[in-house]
């Protein structure tokens, strides 16, 4: 029986037939060889345990790793641009079979909506929450497209210096469903070989170690600053956001600027925008004089009650077409009013969508 795997003479090297033999192609060594250029000090990013785990499934996989590189490049691009899909749950005449949220998520137009500002932070959450619970959930081919549209946020990120705290979070959060899915290899079902999951872990290393070195360049110039803005329209600003770590960071600028942040007034507003009543009761933060403490209180609060979300642009369902889009785009709707037909999508209702 002919043996139908890779070269059984070394697997995973790409051999060229000549007139003296067999030889191996020496651009595709180099090419793996120059992988053992980046050296990562993986215990600033990961703890002492999951430390150990990466390095005791490194030592496994080293020798299998080249094999693979050829199978399962990273940079297989996947990326699909349709502005809108039917979501369907369940067989009928018409239509057999389901949609998924890996369908969902390979057949939507993610790779653009990431260019856009508006809809940068909702994709990113999106991911996040994938990350967390529902990544074994995804097929080959839409854990493929997910790195993918990741590498380009990450590399996004370097390039223009804005959000990078949102992806520190994602990669974080990321990395550890990975140390998890890595310690229990076996007992939870992972879509393709481990070696790949290894990979895939150094490559969000490597990220992170990228966003940790990330050097926020000073711009020169000469025309009017924020700071020659007067203090009520600074405090204006300040009023504007919904992340007390934006307000935090925007404190940081000058110290006219950390003064008004620390107003009690703006962080009370805060507070009331994100939680109810009922919650302030349970988690009383008072000062030395007996005045709430709004600012202890706001974090105090975001570790049990989820904070309301903002986004510039979601998608949207269409409850009479089960059509999932960008508001933008549209959809071909048959509905009289379809207006009255359309809801915005969470990134939450994103995934419960193809809960079943």
């Amino acid at each position: 029986m002919p043996f139908l795997g890779q070269d059984w003479r070394s697997p995973g090297w790409s051999w060229i037939k000549t007139e003296d033999g067999w030889k191996r192609c020496e651009s595709c060594s180099q090419e793996l060889d120059s992988e053992n250029q980046y050296n990562i000090n993986h215990s600033i990013i990961l703890n002492s345990e999951d430390e150990e785990i990466f390095n005791e499934e490194c030592e496994y996989t080293s020798k299998k790793r080249k094999k693979d590189h050829f199978r399962n490049d990273i940079n297989t691009q996947c990326f699909y641009r349709e502005k809108w899909i039917y979501v369907h749950k369940e067989s009928t005449k018409e239509r057999h079979g389901y949609c998924t949220l890996g369908e969902a998520f390979n057949r939507l137009d993610f790779s653009s909506a990431i260019q856009d500002i508006r809809r940068f932070n909702y994709v990113v959450k999106l991911l996040q929450l994938i990350a967390k619970s529902q990544l074994t959930s995804l097929s080959g081919v839409a854990q493929k497209n997910y790195f993918n549209i990741l590498d380009k946020i990450v590399q996004k990120v370097l390039h223009d210096h804005q959000n990078p705290r949102l992806i520190k979070d994602l990669l974080q959060d990321l990395s550890s469903t990975l140390c998890i899915l890595i310690r229990g290899v076996g007992k939870s079902v992972l879509v393709g070989n481990i070696n790949i999951w290894i990979c895939r872990l150094e490559t969000i290393l490597t990220w992170q170690q990228q966003l940790q070195n990330l050097q926020m360049t000073k711009q020169v110039n000469n025309g009017l600053t924020l700071s020659d803005l007067p203090l009520h329209m600074l405090n204006n600003i300040l009023y504007r956001f919904s992340d007390g770590w934006d307000i935090i960071t925007l404190g940081q600028v000058t110290p006219t600027l950390y003064m008004l942040s620390e107003d009690r007034q703006l962080w009370k507003k805060l507070c009331q925008y994100h939680f109810a009543e009922k919650q302030f009761c349970r988690h009383l933060i008072l000062s030395e004089k007996g005045h709430i403490e709004w600012k202890l209180m706001y974090f105090a609060l975001q570790k049990y009650y989820p904070t309301k979300e903002q986004y510039g642009d979601t998608l949207h369902f269409c409850r009479h077409c089960s059509i999932l889009f960008w508001k933008d785009s549209g959809h071909p709707c048959t509905a009289t009013d379809p207006d009255s037909c359309f809801m915005p999508v969470s990134p939450q209702h994103f995934i419960d969508l193809f809960k079943f």
